[in-house]
Parts: C-alpha cells; structure tokens; sequence
C-alpha cells in the first residue's frame, strides 16, 4: 500500500492511500472483462457480496446499491461505475462511504496478454476518516482480503471456459395465491415463525439488527429424514421481494443464491422462487452422471423446498382471507381492520 498528500481541500488535507492487486487469469480479456461488468453475477460469483441493485444507468455509466459481507457484518453503499469496453477498464467510485472509510474509489483494468491469458488488475485509492492511521489500516487490510477473494474467484469461474455453462444454471418455481402482496410478503418475511407454520422447520434463529437485513440458520429436515443446516443472509424489499445467498452451501455447490418475488396478477397475486446454483468442479467428479446430474438432483431438492414453503405460503395466506371474508361479513365500520393495498412493480 502506497499513500500521498492530495491537494488541499479547504482546511483538511487528507492521506491518499493507493492499493493494487494483480492477478493472471487463463481466460480472454474480454470474456473476464464481461464477468465485472455485467453485476447480475457478483452474488454468486463473490463470496462477501450478498446483493447488487442496480438503480440507474445506461450502457457507459451506472449507480448501484452493493450489500456485502465485510469485517464480519453486512454493509450496504451506493457506488458509481463507468464502463470501457474499448479499453477494457471499469472505473468504480463510492458515494457516501461509511465509516471509517472517508472517499473509496478504484479501477478494474484487463491487460490481454498472449496465450490467451490476462492480466486482471484491480486498483483502489481511499482516505480515512480523521486521518487516523488505525483506520487507514483497519480499511486497508478489508481491502486486501476482500480484493483477493474477489481476483481468486474471478480467476476460477473465467477459467471454466465452456464448463460455465454446465455448472452455473438457474430455475424458478412459482404460485398463484389470491390475495394482496402484503399477507404473503409478510409470511416470507417472518421467518421466526415458520417453525410453527411448517412441519418440517425444526428451528430457526433469525438477527435483524440492520433493518430489513437478516441473519438467518435455520435446521429442516429432509424427504429422507436427515437434518439439514443453513445459514443465510437476506435482503428484504418490503412488500416486493427478499433476496439471499446461502453462506454455507452443502457439496458440491460453491454458491447459491435466490430471490423471493411477489408480484400482482389479474387473479391475485404470482410468488416466485427464483435461485441460480454454482457446482464446484472438483466435487462433481466423482459423481456419476457428472454435473448434469448432480445439477438435476440439486435442482429436485431445493426446487422441492421452496415449492414446500410456497405452498404453505399459499394456504396461510388464503386462509386468513377466507377468515377476513367471514369477519368482513359481521363488520359493518368501514374497511376490514388489518388489510393494506399495497402497490407493487411486476417482475420483469
């Protein structure tokens, strides 16, 4: 790490501190340079990052909402980035860092080498609040862990190659609940109570102590009567949707992350399970059938899970709208106490 003196800014100069990681990946520039750009991937493509929104942008420049696991809790932050494709640079800046971070800014640059090969380099510079040294260090060293997790799990999936489509896949499995979003969003929501709303969620411990951000573990048991453990972090868009990311996915999956969406139709509303899954290579082998049936049997086992929780969704929620119609009948005061219209965005 190198630091400078920038130029005075009113009555506080603050210590430019300058940091780079370098890493050679087997892979073209192009297609490594493709993986950064495109921000749909970072969940399952980077261990500490959780969710990426992209809020605004178009093909050259972008705003983005990042929540990412960093010192051991999850931390949220907008941040800017401006796209080269020609140059192969992707130039990032954060807005309103917390702290002790006081600026954050950096650049990802992919040097095609030959052979195939590139050098993917990735740049910070940032300044501490107060100036205080124990700061600069403390963001220093988040840094240099998280750059190179980030380099080390760039460089394995480019390095796929084909493979990549194999072992990185997607699914979805849906509901039709006839409700409002609010009494289904609510029943995916309140996840300390699903011991009691499923049979086969034998204990859950859940920590919101960021609001709307969860730490979830959560012990099910399985068609075969074995005990399951997960732990997961989740991001909820009230009344619209819950994203998550399994932190300690089972053999042979590397990373597995989803999203919860519930959205209106023109018979009520439409819940959906959406989850894209990462097998490890060296675990599949061994298998019989390879990653197409690990994936097949991967894919059976959670799809069987979240179409268990949707179902019980369903039936919850359905009948506390058949016990709101029966009280709705005796109530002559206006609209049924408890009920909120609630507007949400269709899914893309």
């Amino acid at each position: 790490m190198s630091e400078r003196k920038p130029a005075r800014r009113g009555t506080e100069p603050r210590t430019a501190h300058t940091t780079t990681h370098t890493m050679v990946v087997g892979a073209s520039a192009r297609v490594v340079y493709d993986l950064i750009a495109d921000i749909r991937r970072w969940p399952y493509l980077f261990g500490p990052t959780v969710h990426v929104e992209r809020l605004c942008g178009g093909v050259a420049t972008e705003r983005l909402r990042l929540w990412a696991v960093a010192n051991g809790a999850v931390r949220s932050w907008t941040s800017r980035r401006a796209h080269d494709p020609e140059e192969l640079r992707i130039r990032f800046q954060q807005e309103n860092p917390a702290a002790p971070v006081q600026s954050m800014s950096g650049e990802w640059v992919f040097i095609p080498l030959p052979g195939n090969m590139t050098s993917v380099v990735l740049l910070h510079e940032f300044t501490a609040v107060a100036d205080d040294p124990g700061n600069a260090a403390l963001i220093a060293q988040a840094i240099d862990n998280t750059s190179s997790a980030q380099l080390t799990a760039l460089k394995a999936i480019a390095e796929l190659g084909e493979r990549r489509a194999l072992l990185v896949f997607s699914f979805a499995d849906s509901i039709t609940i006839g409700s409002d979003p609010g009494p289904a969003y609510e029943f995916l929501y309140r996840v300390q109570d699903w011991p009691q709303r499923m049979p086969h969620v034998c204990r859950l411990v859940v920590d919101e102590v960021v609001p709307n951000v969860q730490n979830m573990e959560m012990d099910t048991t399985g068609p075969d009567g074995e005990l399951r453990r997960s732990r997961q972090i989740r991001v909820c868009f009230p009344y619209d949707s819950i994203v998550y990311k399994n932190i300690e996915p089972r053999e042979p999956v590397s990373a597995h992350v989803g999203r919860w969406r519930v959205y209106p139709i023109y018979n009520g509303i439409r819940v959906t399970s959406h989850q894209t899954i990462v097998l490890r290579p060296e675990a599949c082998r061994g298998l019989a059938g390879g990653p197409e049936r690990a994936g097949e049997l991967i894919r059976r086992e959670l799809g069987g899970n979240s179409m268990i929780t949707l179902m019980h969704a369903k039936r919850a929620v359905e009948g506390r709208a058949r016990r709101g119609n029966q009280a709705s009948a005796r109530y002559s005061g206006g609209p049924v106490p408890g009920w909120m219209p609630v507007s949400v965005a269709p899914v893309d």
